[in-house]
Parts: C-alpha cells; sequence; structure tokens
C-alpha cells in the first residue's frame, strides 16, 4: 500500500468488497457488496467526477481558475468539489429541491454555490436543475458543464476501475452485477467491462417507480405516462441519459419508496453498513431477484453512498412516519383516544327500540354503539346490522336487545396499537378500552389515522 498520497484525488478507487450476511440469509449464493462510501467523497461518484474534468482539461475545455457547473443530486457534486479544490476551480452546483438537505449542507461546505430547483417540472422547463445549470454555462465565461448524464467519461471511469476491482475482488467468478440506475454511467462502464469478461455475465438495473428506464428497456417506448415524482434519490430519470448503454443491461427491477427506505435501514441494523438511500433500492431490487439466482452464482451489489447524506430522511423516524414508511412505534390504545376521551361514551340499552341507536348514529355520526345494561358490556350494534334489520321490518318494531352482536372486546389503555389492530382486523368492528370510571370506544378510523 502507497503510505503518503499527493492529494486526496489520488485515495479514489480500490474500494473494499464486502459479503452480506444476515440479510442474505435466504439467497441461495453468495452476496457481496461493492462498499462505495469508502472514496474520499463518499460515494462512487467520485471516479468519474474527476474522469471528466481531467478529460475536460486534456481538451482543453476548461482553462486555469475556471467554473465548474453541474446538475447533480449531490454525489457528483461532491466528486467534483474535491476536484475543484485541489485543481483551483470554482464550483456551482444545481441540485432539485428532493434532495437531502445534507447534500446541500456537505456542498456548501466544500465551497460549492448551490441552486435549489423544483423537482416536480419538465427537464426543458427553464427552472429545472438541467436547464438552470445550462443557462449559468452560457452566462459565466470560462465555465464548464460537464453533464454527466452525456458525457461519456462517466461511464469510461468505470469500465476503467470499477469494473476491473469487481473481477479482480471475485477472481474472475462474479456471475451478476446489481447497481441502481441513475445517469447510467455505473452500470453501463462495469457491465461492458464484465461482459467483456465473461459474456454470461448478467447485469441487472434497479429502477424506482415514476422512472421510465425499465418500460423504455422493454419495450423502446419512452412513456411520459411512466413519470411521476418519488422521494428515492439518485436512481431513475424522466430523461434517457446517453450513458446508459441499454445493450448492456439484461434486465430492470423497480423497487417502491417505502422499500428502497425500509432495506437502507435493515442494512445498517443487520450488517452495520451506514448507507445511502439508493444503496436499500439496490438491494431491495436483488432480493425481489433472489429466486432468479442459483447455488452457483457469485452476486455482487453496488451500494453507491454514505448515509450520512440522509440521516434527516430514511434514518429519521419522524420521516419515515408521515410518509407512511413505518408503522407508529410504541402507541397504545391510550393514544388512540386521545382526541376524544373528552367526549362521553355513547351507548345503548338491549330495550330501546331500534330507531333510538338509529337517531344517535345520525347526531353523533357515528357507525357502531355498545350495549350496556346496569353498567355492564351486553351487546353490540353497527350500521350494518341495522340496515339489515330495517329492510326487512319496520324501524319501531325491533329491541336493539333483538338484533344486537356480541360485545366488543376490552383492552387496557396499556395495549399496544398492533394488538387493538388485531382485534378489529378479525372481525370486531370496534375495541373499548377500560378506563378507572367506564369504557372509551377505539374505531377502524382511530387505527387507520394513527397508522397512517
Amino acid at each position: 500500500m502507497r503510505p503518503i498520497y499527493n492529494n486526496i484525488l489520488e485515495t479514489i478507487g480500490n474500494t473494499p468488497m464486502i459479503k452480506l450476511n444476515k440479510v442474505a440469509e435466504d439467497f441461495p449464493c453468495p452476496v457481496y457488496a461493492k462498499v462505495e462510501y469508502f472514496n474520499p467523497g463518499h460515494s462512487v461518484k467520485d471516479r468519474m467526477a474527476v474522469q471528466m474534468i481531467e478529460d475536460a482539461e486534456a481538451r482543453g475545455d476548461i482553462k486555469p481558475g475556471g467554473t465548474i457547473i453541474e446538475c447533480t443530486s449531490g454525489n457528483t457534486g461532491m466528486g467534483l468539489a474535491l476536484a475543484a479544490i485541489v485543481k483551483g476551480y470554482k464550483l456551482i452546483c444545481t441540485l432539485s429541491d428532493k434532495q437531502s438537505k445534507e447534500k446541500m449542507d456537505i456542498l456548501r461546505a466544500m465551497g460549492a454555490e448551490v441552486y435549489v430547483c423544483p423537482t416536480n417540472v419538465a427537464p426543458e422547463h427553464p427552472d429545472s436543475y438541467y436547464s438552470v445549470a445550462s443557462r449559468l454555462n452560457k452566462e459565466i465565461p470560462n465555465s464548464f458543464y460537464p453533464y454527466q448524464y452525456d458525457n461519456l467519461s462517466n461511464r469510461q471511469a468505470h469500465y476503467d476501475s470499477t469494473g476491473p476491482e469487481i473481477w479482480e475482488q471475485t477472481e474472475g467468478k462474479v456471475t451478476h452485477f446489481v447497481v441502481g440506475v441513475g445517469t447510467g454511467g455505473t452500470i453501463s462502464g462495469v457491465g461492458k467491462y464484465l461482459k467483456e469478461k465473461n459474456p454470461n455475465v448478467k447485469v441487472w438495473g434497479v429502477d424506482s417507480y415514476g422512472s421510465v428506464f425499465k418500460k423504455y428497456h422493454e419495450t423502446g417506448e419512452f412513456d411520459e405516462k411512466e413519470i411521476y415524482s418519488y422521494i428515492t434519490e439518485g436512481i431513475g430519470e424522466d430523461i434517457l441519459p446517453k450513458n446508459v448503454d441499454f445493450d448492456v443491461i439484461d434486465f430492470f427491477e423497480k423497487v417502491t419508496d417505502k422499500d428502497g427506505a425500509l432495506a437502507t435501514r435493515e442494512l445498517a441494523r443487520k450488517e452495520g453498513l451506514f448507507l445511502g438511500y439508493s444503496c436499500g433500492s439496490a438491494f431491495q431490487g436483488l432480493r425481489q431477484l433472489k429466486n432468479r439466482l442459483t447455488p452457483d452464482d457469485v452476486v455482487v451489489v453496488l451500494f453507491h453512498d454514505h448515509g450520512s447524506r440522509y440521516v434527516g430522511k430514511v434514518y429519521n423516524d419522524d420521516w419515515m412516519r408521515d410518509r407512511g414508511f413505518l408503522a407508529p412505534a410504541n402507541k397504545l390504545a391510550k393514544d388512540l383516544i386521545d382526541n376524544h376521551s373528552h367526549l362521553p361514551l355513547v351507548t345503548v340499552s338491549p330495550t330501546e327500540p331500534l330507531s333510538n341507536a338509529a337517531t344517535l348514529m345520525k347526531v353523533h355520526d357515528i357507525t357502531q354503539i355498545p350495549v350496556m345494561q346496569d353498567g355492564k358490556l351486553v351487546g353490540s350494534i353497527d350500521d350494518h346490522t341495522m340496515l339489515s334489520c330495517m329492510l326487512d321490518h319496520p324501524v319501531n318494531s325491533k329491541l336493539i336487545g333483538d338484533i344486537m352482536g356480541a360485545p366488543y372486546p376490552v383492552v387496557d389503555l396499556t395495549t399496544s396499537i398492533e394488538e387493538v389492530a388485531k382485534m378489529v382486523k378479525s372481525g370486531h368492528r370496534a375495541v373499548l378500552v377500560k378506563l378507572e370510571q367506564g369504557y372509551h370506544i377505539i374505531t377502524k378510523q382511530d387505527i387507520i389515522t394513527a397508522m397512517s
């Protein structure tokens, strides 16, 4: 190992390969992770960022003291920041507003000027992060716009470095390469190299719902109906970058925002790999395809970046719950009634006419009522039972006790929301909570509200 490096750029590459254990216990073959956060900029993008600048210097596209301008999801910007610092350039990055605040703060800390642009606009819209970068490039003298999507130095960097490293680290035994696809440089460069070494190597790309890649690969159609906003960062596109070599890619698998986020957290807890959002998506995509694997296979999944850029997102429980990605933790029966515990419990007795229950449901806008007699729970009545009876009999001809169902189950204030939900799922229309004096009701809507 070289003991001293001349600058930070010389430390890029030669990242480790790490066997996945607990998360891959049910796979038929070994799964290895190429962990790219060991690069100095904490992502795979360091490789191509430096290559794009050095190739531009060789062509004379940027002069000393010039300005680099790039549209980025954050990681390419970090790689460009390292290159700009060492080589003496200014850096301007345009990012979409869905990118994490951590990414923006890190870029600013590294001396970049950051423009935040709206996500939900078309690529050709003047406010898109593509268009803003292009406009600044035209306005600022001696500036260079690498445009990582179409700059083929991107995939060349991975053909020259990442691909050979994977081949050597697996001693040529790799049979499947799996990676999330954004600009397409990583999958295309690595895939091309590996297929030249062994044409039987399968290259699988992981895509997001809301992205065009999968359908285009399978049909050749660029379907704008496939495009919609999604949360996952760093993979999927609403354009077709020139770096994506669809001939090298054997298959695309789509992963939901939720599944990718949960897999990211799982990799941290079970493997000690503190990874970025798209890394979880890459592994989840592989997990969804594991039935295609055999005991003779050797799989390499590339993990793009580090989790430090997502602390406020996928690693934040509140952020996850706000998007419905996590079930509410540590919620109890007490929490489910907090919003209406000050209201009296509406009850009826079995000796009242059915019309009384109908009136109470209308006045209080409710659909079920406990039936009580002498302070004890003796039954229940709901809108479904009432409607069935009213269709067959005059409303005043029946007493509540004639048609009431079994009493609702009773829980205490400390019963978990999961246990309450199981009771409702098993067929009960509601659950009652035992208080110091009397009861209160938990409805299906209370559970839905708490879990959404």
